[in-house]
């Protein structure tokens, strides 16, 4: 089940892959490797730690193909703004125009992830439906 999102997704974090490491990989699963983690896999995870520059690009990369699929969707270029502490406060908000479409707080961010592929599509699906809901709300 592929959509925008996550053909945008997919290609930034190919893109990215200077050293052909994902290159024998398909893409779901890239994005289970780098997204997905069970109920298991997060009891292995410090609720207190802190988050190391990796987790902070697979999470911007998130934020950018949200932009990028908004752009694809109707032309208006976006921007990514997003601060992350090393504990794994912070925020990524996509703008555009003077519209902020997405605003996401995180907290504990080296423990982002969805528990299912399929929860991961839907997501990144309903937040991109968001931005243009809120887009066209507020347009001039």
């Amino acid at each position: 089940m592929e959509n925008l999102f996550t053909t945008t997704l997919i290609g930034q974090v190919r893109a990215l892959d200077q050293f052909g490491t994902w290159a024998n990989k398909d893409d779901k699963e890239i994005l289970c490797e780098k997204y997905v983690k069970t109920k298991e896999d997060l009891k292995n995870i410090p609720v207190i730690a802190d988050i190391d520059e990796m987790q902070i690009q697979d999470i911007r990369l998130i934020f950018q193909a949200l932009a990028l699929a908004f752009e694809k969707k109707n032309g208006v270029m976006c921007s990514v703004v997003m601060e992350m502490s090393h504990e794994g406060f912070g925020r990524a908000v996509v703008i555009a125009e003077k519209i902020v479409i997405v605003n996401k707080f995180f907290k504990d961010a080296h423990r982002y992830s969805f528990r299912t592929y399929e929860e991961f599509l839907e997501e990144g699906e309903k937040m991109l439906e968001n931005a243009l809901k809120i887009y066209e709300q507020y347009k001039k």
